[in-house]
């Protein structure tokens, strides 16, 4: 994927001071703390990581390698290094990717790549909403039928787990030219690098200082919503570009 092959080109080689693969999430801890969910293949047995007792000894840009491999959680792992060598972006906004899609899909065609439950919520100030999901559940569509309707949505929002599973690329190729599109979700690299690739907003996280503390709850199997001391932040293309 080019996306990839660019994200892993922009990052530099930091020393590695902890790595975590959770049950729901992957921590890199190097110049800052990069996180991304955990993905893990649907068959068993699951396959491990390749090398996992020598990671520490690995850099960000070693590590980050493993993020084009075809075995799901490697890929994870991949993110969450590229993620922790990001710089923090003084353009981030403060705002939740939530509030993004109320803001611009209020009565227009909404395509969600995903299942993320607070659209729910705001589905009725939607003109329509399509939910489109690998193991879909109530009302939403299964992936087959991206190229039968997100082409009609006027607002995207995709999860940012097509990173990992490599399938972003393929999910574009189904988007007007004139949509707004958000990437979202932990594993979100937030970097103006996506913009290039049709992004018009990255909704992603960073974390307080307390790197520890994110660590402990991590590894204590904490879901991803319920981590304390993170903070929700977006970029925007309009701010980068003009």
């Amino acid at each position: 994927m080019r996306i990839l092959k660019e994200l892993f080109s922009s990052i530099p080689a930091y020393p590695v001071k902890e790595v975590f693969a959770g049950v729901f999430d992957i921590l890199v801890w190097s110049q800052n703390l990069g996180i991304a969910t955990t993905v893990m293949e649907e068959q068993l047995p699951h396959a491990g990581i390749r090398n996992s007792k020598n990671l520490l000894t690995k850099n960000t840009r070693e590590l980050a390698e493993y993020v084009f491999s075809e075995n799901w959680l490697e890929a994870s792992l991949g993110m969450a290094a590229i993620n922790s060598a990001l710089p923090i972006r003084t353009k981030a906004r403060i705002i939740n990717a939530q509030e993004i899609i109320l803001q611009k899909g209020r009565e227009k065609k909404v395509g969600i790549i995903g299942h993320f439950p607070f659209v729910e919520k705001f589905k009725n100030q939607f003109e329509e909403l399509f939910v489109f999901e690998k193991n879909p559940r109530n009302k939403d569509l299964c992936e087959k039928e991206i190229p039968n309707f997100l082409p009609q949505a006027d607002v995207i929002a995709i999860s940012s787990t097509t990173l990992t599973n490599h399938t972003f690329e393929n999910i574009m190729q189904n988007i007007k030219k004139d949509s707004f599109v958000i990437l979202l979700g932990p594993t979100s690299p937030v970097s103006p690098i996506l913009f290039d690739f049709g992004i018009d907003a990255v909704s992603g996280v960073y974390f307080d200082d307390n790197e520890k503390s994110i660590l402990t709850q991590v590894k204590e199997a904490t879901p991803y919503r319920f981590i304390k001391g993170k903070k929700y932040v977006t970029i925007f293309r309009e701010d980068y570009i003009g």
